[in-house]
């Protein structure tokens, strides 16, 4: 279980597959801000949600400056069925051995119904144009938190 990330770190450089196996990495976004999220899984209530808010506030993100990144542990032929089925706006990056989630602090323990297993903690990291982590959020709640960040960020 890795370290936690803390505004002012060096954002860890990734290349994943998206939806459709392409290649995209971090470095891509370089000179942007890029809003990087990690959830559970593709096609459950919570992600859902969370992805559909994202995909919502996409021109008012973009339009401020912010790509917006969802990363999770699913493969990539999952990830597609998810965005074509809730017509998501949002790129969806595959992290299937985890390495990614890892390195942003986003795996580790987590306690439901009083037990303990490892597991995807929704976390959420805005990495600014220079590739520093500006904030890191961790265990946050998938409703209402676009809202949240919207709110924090000033847009």
């Amino acid at each position: 279980m890795s370290e936690r990330l803390q505004p002012g770190d060096q954002a860890p450089a990734f290349t994943l597959p998206d939806a459709d196996g392409n290649e995209v990495s971090l470095s891509d976004h370089k000179g942007r801000k890029v809003i990087v999220y990690f959830y559970p899984a593709a096609l459950t209530p919570g992600c859902t949600k969370q992805a559909c808010d994202f995909t919502d506030n996409l021109e008012l993100l973009t339009g401020a400056g912010y790509d917006v990144i969802g990363i999770s542990p699913d493969k990539p032929e999952k990830l597609a069925k998810f965005r074509d089925t809730e017509s998501l706006k949002v790129t969806l990056l595959a992290d299937p051995d985890k390495k990614v989630l890892d390195a942003y602090g986003a795996f580790g323990e987590k306690k439901n119904y009083g037990k303990t297993y490892l597991g995807v903690i929704r976390s959420t990291i805005v990495v600014d144009e220079a590739g520093k982590v500006e904030r890191a959020l961790y265990n946050v709640r998938a409703t209402g938190h676009v809202a949240k960040i919207i709110k924090d960020l000033g847009i």
